[in-house]
């Protein structure tokens, strides 16, 4: 009998896993069972805009009347022909809010691949393991629930994700002959910046237009680490990533606009704790792993409520279904 008394706990128990394990699979695939095992999963925890776990960045960002900022002193260093980096300070009165970490990239001395692991199984390190030969590394546009891309998405050639995708964004489009260009697709489509694409990628919101305006509408306090790709005046392609989660998207189109890059477009890639570089360069190396994202609600009893998200395993890297590399041209 009391054999009996356990075995059944343990039975439902196990059903109770299998089940789980179904619904994982049926609603993620692959990709959501990579989720756990490589950070637990992630969950929301909300906090005052002062709290001590927010880091000072957000804590900034969320004042009532936030900070203004402009671009601090950089420069950028070459190390191998046609490929730049640099560290551009975010400055408020109070000091740095923000530092944002650069690539400048002559698209016809280097090559940019759009590539796609949509299992989960590689974050930023797993990805540098794949890529020997890659120069950068970060992350792509957005996936869905099961880690395959999300909006129309083009990896050497092979069509990924949805053929029915109504674009009003942006696109960044690397061709064979050594082209590479952000496009603005408010008044165009996305079929025709794809024509004769490698590798290429929608995605949104388009920080700077091809009229050299911002254009994200909606201000919004959501903050996070940010990655974008924009093209210069010169036609060099330009890759940044946030080290801090100071910008929402509406403060960080108009940062931008202002910032001395020479910018001819911007466009905004994903963000959050996914928003992780890697640059391996003859004589320098970058290695960032993101990790800030806050979602803000206003009209709350005490005033802003913030939901920050957080994983059980502290230490654990996010996998990237997408990535944009940069790679030397054969």
């Amino acid at each position: 009998m009391k054999r009996k008394s356990i075995l059944l706990p343990l039975a439902l128990l196990v059903l109770a896993l299998l089940a789980a394990s179904v619904g994982v699979w049926q609603r993620n695939g692959a990709y959501g069972f990579n989720v756990l095992k490589r950070r637990g999963g992630t969950y929301w925890i909300k906090m005052g805009t002062d709290d001590a776990g927010l880091p000072l960045p957000m804590r900034e960002a969320l004042k009532d009347i936030v900070p203004e900022v402009s671009a601090g002193q950089f420069y950028w260093r070459e190390f191998e022909p046609g490929y730049e980096v640099a560290e551009m300070p975010v400055m408020s009165a109070g000091g740095e809010v923000d530092r944002i970490l650069l690539n400048r990239i002559d698209p016809k001395r280097f090559r940019f691949v759009a590539r796609s692991a949509p299992a989960g199984d590689k974050g930023l390190d797993e990805w540098e393991q794949a890529l020997p030969a890659a120069v950068l590394i970060v992350n792509g546009s957005y996936f869905g629930l099961k880690g395959e891309p999300d909006t129309p998405f083009v990896s050497e050639g092979t069509q990924l994700g949805s053929r029915q995708y109504k674009a009003r964004a942006g696109a960044f489009v690397a061709r064979e002959d050594g082209r590479a260009a952000v496009h603005d697709l408010r008044h165009a489509d996305w079929q025709s910046a794809f024509a004769g694409a490698r590798n290429a990628m929608v995605s949104y919101p388009l920080l700077l237009g091809e009229d050299g305006e911002t254009h994200v509408n909606l201000k919004s306090r959501w903050l996070a680490n940010r990655t974008f790709v924009a093209q210069d005046r010169s036609g060099r392609i330009l890759v940044g990533t946030t080290k801090e989660a100071f910008f929402s998207l509406d403060r960080l189109a108009s940062f931008l606009k202002d910032a001395p890059l020479d910018l001819a477009m911007a466009l905004n890639l994903d963000g959050g704790p996914i928003a992780c570089q890697s640059v391996r360069l003859k004589g320098f190396q970058r290695k960032f792993y993101a990790q800030w994202e806050a979602q803000v609600r206003e009209g709350a009893p005490k005033g802003l409520e913030v939901s920050l998200l957080r994983w059980p395993f502290a230490q654990a890297s996010w996998a990237m279904p997408l990535v944009l590399t940069v790679e030397r041209s054969r």
